[in-house]
């Protein structure tokens, strides 16, 4: 089993090679890309992009396609209120750690004062 990634194709360099050019194909975003495969006047790839040209310029098509990028979009809205969220939630939890510290630091120097003043009243008791 081979696996191909789509990203990674290199430029189309042999007409003759059905595969590649059906990948080509799924992986064309422009028109310039479309119009490159169809270039190389190979007639079952020219029938698919007459076939995905005349599917793509439906009204339902272009319907569904608004609606996957709409939910693209609230999806990826979603996750960065989440991550927003998140990060606000750490930084109260932290917040509230640190302070909960300071306070324990801030009573252990009034002992420590409290301990200073405490010597320093034995001592000049004793001298």
């Amino acid at each position: 089993m081979k696996y191909y990634e789509l990203p990674k194709l290199p430029d189309i360099e042999n007409a003759d090679d059905e595969l590649e050019l059906w990948l080509t194909l799924f992986n064309a975003k422009t028109e310039e890309d479309l119009k490159k495969i169809e270039d190389m006047e190979v007639p079952v790839m020219k029938q698919a992009i007459v076939a995905y040209r005349a599917v793509t310029a439906t009204d339902e098509f272009r319907q569904l396609e608004r609606m996957r990028a709409d939910a693209r979009n609230r999806e990826a809205s979603a996750l960065g209120h989440a991550r927003r969220e998140a990060i606000r939630e750490n930084d109260e939890k932290w917040q509230g750690v640190v302070a909960d510290k300071d306070a324990a630091l801030a009573n252990k120097d009034a002992e420590i004062e409290r301990l200073r003043a405490q010597l320093a009243s034995q001592n000049s008791k004793s001298n």
